[in-house]
C-alpha cells in the first residue's frame, strides 16, 4: 500500500487533549511572601545586636512578620492605584486633597503604631536610633513609598523642638503611635504626619536661591506667625499636617512649620499645582505648591533657616542610606530565593560556579551597606554625650548616603538579572524596586551635593576627619590588604587645590575604607574577607560576579539566604 492510499489513524480525542495539555509548571520557586523578614535575615539580626538593638527583638520580629505578610500586597495594592490629586469638591469649594489607595493608610497606620516615625523621640535609650532604622530597613521590604513621609515626621523633630512653643504644641502629636488621614486641623488629631517643602523651580538644592517670602502678622522671632508667598516645585507628601518649609525674611533664608489648616480652623492658603508622574516612589505623591498668604510659624531665628533644618537633613539622609541599604537586601534575598528554587544546565542554579559568585557578591555588597548605615546609627544614639560620635557622624552620614544610594540601583539590577525574565516583569517585585532605587541618590541633596557636603564638614571641623579617620583605623591588624588601603587614605587631603575636582574618589575611598573597617571588627570573617579582597585591591574597576579565587562563595550565599 503506498503513501497516497494508506488510511490516517484512528482519531484519539483524548490522547489530542492530554498533548495539548503544555502548561505544566515546573522548575519554578515558590514566591519569597508570608515569611518573617527579620527572623529570615541572619545579618539584619547580627547587625542590630552589635550595635546594641537586641533589647527590641520581640518589635522587630512582629513588624518583620507583618512586613513579609499582609504588608507586601498592600505595596502592590498602593503603588498599582497611585494617588490622586482632587483640588475641589462637588460644590466648588477649594479643598486641595489627595487620596489614596486604602492599602496605603494600611501601610502608614502599621508603621506609625510600630514606631517607625517616633521611636528615638518616645524611648531615648541606648540603641534606640539602631532599633528605629531597623524597623525603616524591614518597612521598606512592604513599600518604599510610604517609608518618605514616615521618614520626614521622624527626622522633622529635631527642628522642631529648638522652638519652645511650637515644640509644645506639635511634638506630641508627631510622636504619638497613632495615624489620622483625615484632612482636618491637626489640633483636632491625636497624631499627625509632617511634610517638606524645599525646593523651588530655579535653586533645586541651592535653597538660598530660594524667592519665597514671609512677612510677619505681628511681631517677628521665633514661634510668632508669619505668612509666606511663594512657590515650591517639590513639595514631599502633600497629604501631612504640615510642611517644613523655608522662605526669605528681611534677615535673610529663614524655616517655618507651615500647617494645612490656619489656627483659627479655616484652610491654609496652600494650593497644590499638580502631582509630579515620577518614575518610582509611585505610591507617595510629590506635587507643585503655591503659598498665597499662607500661615507659618518661624522656627529658629530669622535668617539661620539652613542652621535650623541642618539635623533634619542629617537624619533624613541617614534614612536614605538605611533605606537604600534595604532595597539592596530585598532585591538580593529575591535573587537568593529564586536561585534556590530553580535548576539550570542539570544542577541548581545556586551551585553554578558563576551564578554563586554573583549572588555572593551581592549579599557582601548588601551586608556592607547595612553594616555602615546601623554604625552610624550607634553614634546617633551616643551623640549628645560622645563629641567622638556625633563628629563621626557628621562626616559617615553623608558619606554613607552618597556611596550606598549610589550602589543601589547598580545592585537592584544586577539581581533582576539573576532572577531573570520572571524578574522583569510588573507581577514581580524586582521592577518596583529597580525603579525606587535612583530616588534616594537623589533626594536630599544628589552625589555631588553629598561629596560637596563632605568637604565642607572637614573644612569647617577637621575633628571630624580625625574622628572619622580614627573609626577606620580602628580596623587595622586584620589584613594587610585593608592596612595598605588605609595607609594611604591620608594622602588624599594633601592636594587640597584638586580636593574638589577629586571630591567623588576621596568619597569613594573613605567608604569602603569605613565599610570594611566596620565588617573585620565586628561581622562574619568570611564577609569581611571578601568585601576586603574585592573591593580595596580594585576600587574603581568593579562589577558584581568577580570575586577573587579563595573567597567562600557558598558560605556567604548560605549566610545570606532568606530562612523561610
Amino acid at each position: 500500500m503506498n503513501k497516497e492510499t494508506a488510511p490516517n489513524p484512528p482519531f484519539d480525542r483524548e490522547q489530542h487533549l492530554a498533548q495539548a495539555e503544555t502548561h505544566e509548571v515546573f522548575n519554578q520557586p515558590t514566591p519569597l511572601a508570608d515569611y518573617n523578614v527579620y527572623q529570615s535575615d541572619r545579618a539584619l539580626q547580627h547587625w542590630i545586636h552589635t550595635f546594641g538593638g537586641g533589647w527590641a527583638d520581640a518589635d522587630l520580629s512582629a513588624y518583620g512578620q507583618r512586613c513579609g505578610g499582609d504588608l507586601i500586597e498592600a505595596g502592590f495594592q498602593a503603588n498599582e492605584v497611585p494617588p490622586t490629586f482632587h483640588s475641589h469638591d462637588r460644590f466648588g469649594h477649594r479643598i486641595d486633597e489627595v487620596r489614596f489607595h486604602p492599602a496605603y493608610h494600611e501601610l502608614m497606620r502599621t508603621a506609625i503604631e510600630a514606631g517607625v516615625p517616633s521611636l528615638p523621640w518616645r524611648d531615648r535609650k541606648a540603641g534606640a536610633h539602631v532599633v528605629r532604622a531597623g524597623l525603616e530597613y524591614l518597612h521598606m521590604h512592604a513599600d518604599a513609598g510610604s517609608a518618605c513621609p514616615l521618614t520626614m515626621t521622624f527626622a522633622a523633630v529635631p527642628a522642631i523642638s529648638g522652638t519652645e512653643s511650637v515644640a509644645r504644641d506639635w511634638l506630641p502629636k508627631i510622636t504619638a503611635r497613632q495615624y489620622d488621614p483625615r484632612n482636618v486641623p491637626f489640633f483636632e488629631k491625636e497624631g499627625v504626619t509632617i511634610g517638606m517643602a524645599m525646593t523651588e523651580k530655579q535653586g533645586g538644592s541651592d535653597v538660598r536661591a530660594n524667592t519665597t517670602r514671609a512677612y510677619p502678622v505681628g511681631a517677628r522671632g521665633p514661634g510668632e506667625r508669619y505668612e509666606l508667598v511663594g512657590h515650591k516645585w517639590f513639595c514631599s507628601a502633600p497629604m501631612c499636617d504640615a510642611f517644613l518649609t523655608l522662605a526669605q525674611t528681611e534677615q535673610g533664608l529663614s524655616c517655618f512649620l507651615l500647617p494645612r489648616w490656619r489656627s483659627d480652623g479655616t484652610k491654609n492658603a496652600f494650593f497644590v499645582q499638580r502631582l509630579k508622574d515620577k518614575l518610582g516612589n509611585r505610591s507617595n505623591a510629590s506635587s507643585e505648591i503655591e503659598f498665597r498668604g499662607a500661615e507659618a510659624w518661624l522656627l529658629g531665628e530669622e535668617g539661620r533657616g539652613v542652621r535650623t533644618i541642618i539635623d533634619m537633613v542629617a537624619m533624613t539622609r541617614f534614612d536614605c542610606m538605611v533605606g537604600s541599604a534595604a532595597l539592596m537586601r530585598a532585591s538580593t534575598a529575591q535573587a537568593l530565593h529564586h536561585s534556590r528554587g530553580r535548576s539550570a544546565f542539570g544542577k541548581p542554579l545556586h551551585d553554578q560556579p558563576l551564578m554563586r559568585n554573583v549572588l555572593a557578591d551581592l549579599a557582601i555588597e548588601s551586608e556592607a551597606a547595612l553594616a555602615m548605615g546601623l554604625r552610624v546609627g550607634q553614634a546617633l544614639d551616643h551623640s549628645a554625650d560622645n563629641r567622638k560620635e556625633l563628629l563621626f557622624a557628621r562626616l559617615a552620614t553623608p558619606i554613607g548616603k552618597y556611596w550606598v544610594c549610589k550602589r543601589t540601583p547598580h545592585l537592584t539590577y544586577e539581581a533582576m538579572e539573576a532572577i531573570g525574565g520572571v524578574g522583569y516583569v510588573e507581577e514581580y517585585i524586582l521592577p518596583r524596586h529597580y525603579r525606587e532605587a535612583p530616588v534616594n541618590a537623589i533626594w536630599e541633596g544628589s552625589g555631588n551635593i553629598q561629596c560637596l557636603d563632605v568637604l565642607r564638614a572637614i573644612q569647617k571641623e577637621p575633628e571630624a576627619l580625625d574622628a572619622l579617620l580614627a573609626e577606620i583605623e580602628a580596623g587595622k591588624g586584620h589584613s594587610a590588604t585593608f592596612d595598605r588601603f588605609v595607609g594611604s587614605l591620608k594622602d588624599e587631603f594633601v592636594d587640597v587645590r584638586s580636593l574638589e575636582y577629586r571630591a567623588r574618589t576621596v568619597v569613594d575611598r573613605l567608604a569602603v575604607a569605613l565599610q570594611g573597617s566596620v565588617l573585620v571588627r565586628y561581622g562574619d570573617a568570611g564577609v569581611a574577607d571578601a568585601f576586603v579582597r574585592s573591593r580595596l585591591d580594585r576600587l574603581g574597576a568593579f562589577n558584581y560576579g568577580t570575586l577573587p579565587n579563595g573567597v567562600d562563595c557558598k558560605a556567604i550565599v548560605e549566610r545570606a539566604c532568606p530562612v523561610v
